[in-house]
């Protein structure tokens, strides 16, 4: 290893706590030979961090085989062929626009290499007159004589062995050829430390894996084509190396809870009889078992720290209502928050009935309350004269201090941080906490997100609910859609309208949301209205009560609308280029739909030619309406973190390990991790020791905080 990047000491652990030997993969991108400033961005930017353990993360996706070394009359035109070649002739071009050449040869005859818009100075350098050179790259015929255009490679005959070879190609970003970034990510390699055994050595054994160094360098220097199977050995150690950090962390904070001190809840009834007496229908087999578990987990004096999964229409809200009167009932508040205002409002909208029929006070509390009202509300939640505080975010700010938080409902998950909901439950002492989520999960899934809770499944729909009559339809025969839309707007239909992700540009989305708002308002004039995620929120208010009123028919809308939007009344959802939205997605968007007795249609607009994924997915919308049978699905179809939306904040975006191949190694990492806790929760013999060193190197070091703390 490169003693630059070694940092001597005796003590094991920096002042962060991280243990010294990891330093080297922590130093900055830019400290690697040959990784300036410039290339240290574009570094950053690809992925995702300026470290350099981040280039130890980022996988081939390809290969190139230079090893193929023909003469020239034997390199066939279109395959990358490795040349011995002797430097003939410089030809500069006469005018700009026309390619430099450079004639070279060997026994078998003469090839032009080519350049497009380079400098002499720089190609005389590279290939000198009178010089033996290698050079790879793919040969093509021009005018009947060979040439290549732009060589990927060229150096002397001291370099053919680190040219010859099977080359990895990488994902680029603009600007950073594979060139450059595969020799930053040797000298990453170079940088890294043996590291102390992690896994367990039977499993090793068992599973007859490499060490951690051999398979990362393994990972970046395959022998062919088997290694870029996520079933190498090679791969298949590293991710259950991830895995295991995202397994041990989260068992680490779940032991934590479980040893913190709880209260026990558990209320006289009768605030939550008055409620169900108060409800049009009865609660679902669903409903009443996941209140029994919830009602348990109140009544122990261990902190509760519970998952509660609905499909769309499942009947969450009433659950989580039930739930928060019976922290009531004892005397204490509880907290729904929400990931948006949207939502928030919708909760409170929702819930006001109940909570009035059971006597109980509420307020909403989100960003855009200021001043003095805003002190007015942190006043109420202060004193306690705000049973039931329901808001976004901003619930969990340092200004708002409870007088007793009892129980915290935290709504969309996936949207906040395990950080997010750790600080919202450290605001009242022992707080339980319930954690709703309408985006049914795969099983692997919920391990991997929510391995540090209980997880409680509403998989029956409330009776009465109408299933929702899905239709695929080409855009070609928009305009028919449109005049059936004229005809059921006339019989009081009121109907959605989501406009299609143009890609991850929020300015672009909305150009294509006000295009369709323009077309469908000259058609049927002021009621139709836009709403989008950039609108101010009293505006969007504003117009999702028009619509909810029926003082509008159409709502046309960017995915605003996705999660939590409750308008009974509307029965007809068009999703505008349907085939470029994920299927937990659709489901989502199908689900605004069908809400009330009426019967409901799920129009999804496609244009073609499909891709087979694209086509697939809208097959299955079409089929069923089991929202965890879609999302099984969808995570075969594009990955854990598209499903939950965690790919920008890159909660569950993984590295080296892909769920649809490795399920049975997150399996065999969460009975790991489990026995870790029970023999070693302090992690302190001297396979706890290596596993510290493992949950920092996959940076989850709040566990390691956890474990601190007790």
């Amino acid at each position: 290893m490169p003693s630059n990047l070694v940092k001597k000491s005796d003590a094991p652990e920096t002042r962060t706590g991280r243990p010294f030997i990891l330093d080297p993969l922590f130093r900055r991108v830019t400290e690697l030979p040959g990784i300036g400033p410039r290339n240290g961005k574009l570094i950053e930017k690809l992925c995702g961090s300026d470290k350099i353990l981040s280039l130890l993360w980022h996988r081939p996706v390809d290969l190139v085989d230079r090893r193929f070394a023909p003469k020239i009359k034997d390199a066939p035109p279109g395959h990358v062929a490795t040349l011995t070649l002797k430097v003939e002739k410089h030809s500069p071009p006469p005018r700009r626009g026309l390619p430099y050449r450079v004639r070279a040869s060997d026994e078998s005859g003469a090839i032009d290499l080519v350049f497009f818009n380079a400098h002499r100075d720089y190609v005389e350098k590279q290939l000198p007159a009178g010089a033996t050179v290698i050079v790879s790259g793919t040969v093509e015929h021009y005018q009947g004589r060979p040439q290549m255009t732009h060589p990927d490679a060229i150096g002397t005959e001291e370099d053919r062995d680190s040219i010859q070879i099977i080359e990895p190609v990488y994902p680029l970003t603009a600007g950073l050829t594979n060139r450059t970034l595969r020799k930053a990510i040797q000298s990453a390699l170079d940088a890294a430390p043996d590291l102390p055994e992690w896994q367990d050595a039977a499993w090793k054994e068992r599973q007859n894996t490499p060490g951690w160094a051999d398979a990362i360098k393994t990972l970046h220097n395959p022998s062919g084509p088997a290694g870029l199977d996520p079933r190498h050995p090679a791969r298949a150690r590293l991710a259950y190396d991830e895995l295991l950090a995202g397994q041990l962390a989260l068992a680490l904070v779940r032991h934590r809870n479980k040893r913190q001190k709880g209260r026990a809840f558990k209320g006289d009834g009768a605030l939550r009889k008055k409620l169900l007496s108060a409800l049009p229908f009865r609660l679902t087999g669903a409903q009443e078992r996941s209140l029994k578990e919830i009602y348990e987990d109140m009544e122990s004096p261990l902190r509760m720290l519970r998952l509660l999964q609905g499909d769309v229409g499942s009947g969450k809200t009433v659950v989580a209502a039930l739930a928060m009167l019976n922290a009531v009932e004892c005397g204490a508040q509880a907290a729904l928050m929400a990931p948006t205002e949207i939502l928030a409002r919708q909760h409170a909208e929702s819930l006001k009935p109940w909570l009035e029929a059971a006597g109980v006070s509420f307020c909403i509390l989100t960003g855009r309350d200021k001043g003095k009202a805003r002190e007015a509300l942190l006043q109420q939640v202060a004193d306690g004269s705000a049973q039931i505080v329901i808001g976004t975010h901003a619930l969990f700010q340092e200004d708002v201090n409870f007088r007793d938080l009892g129980l915290a409902v935290i709504d969309e998950q996936h949207r906040f941080g395990v950080d997010q909901r750790l600080s919202l439950s450290a605001k009242g002492p022992g707080t339980d906490i319930l954690v709703m989520t309408a985006t049914p999960i795969p099983r692997t899934l919920t391990l991997t997100a929510y391995g540090d809770m209980d997880v409680s499944r509403l998989d029956e729909k409330p009776p009465g609910r109408q299933p929702v009559e899905t239709k695929l339809i080409s855009l070609d025969k928009l305009e028919a859609l449109t005049d059936g839309m004229a005809r059921q707007i006339e019989s009081g239909a009121r109907i959605y309208w989501v406009c299609p992700l143009v890609e991850e540009s929020e300015v672009l989305d909305l150009a294509a949301a006000q295009e369709r708002y323009e077309i469908l308002q000259a058609r049927f004039g002021a009621r139709v209205a836009l709403v989008h995620g950039r609108m101010k929120a009293e505006d969007k208010d504003t117009v999702m009560k028009n619509f909810a009123s029926g003082a509008l028919d159409i709502l046309v809308a960017t995915t605003v609308i996705e999660v939590g939007v409750n308008v009974p009344e509307a029965t007809i959802m068009v999703v505008e280029h349907a085939e470029r939205f994920g299927l937990a997605q659709l489901h989502q968007l199908r689900g605004r739909v069908g809400r009330g007795a009426a019967r409901s249609y799920c129009f999804l607009l496609y244009s073609g030619p499909l891709t087979e994924t694209a086509k697939e997915r809208l097959s299955v919308m079409r089929e069923t309406e089991d929202g965890f049978l879609i999302a099984e699905k969808d995570l075969e179809l594009r990955g854990a973190g598209d499903i939950l939306g965690t790919r920008q904040s890159g909660e569950l975006s993984f590295r080296l390990a892909d769920l649809t191949v490795h399920a049975a190694l997150l399996a065999a990492a969460r009975d790991d991790a489990r026995l870790i806790i029970e023999k070693d929760p302090e992690l302190k013999t001297s396979r706890g020791e290596a596993l510290r060193t493992l949950l920092y190197l996959f940076e989850r070091d709040q566990a390691i905080q956890y474990l601190r703390s007790g």
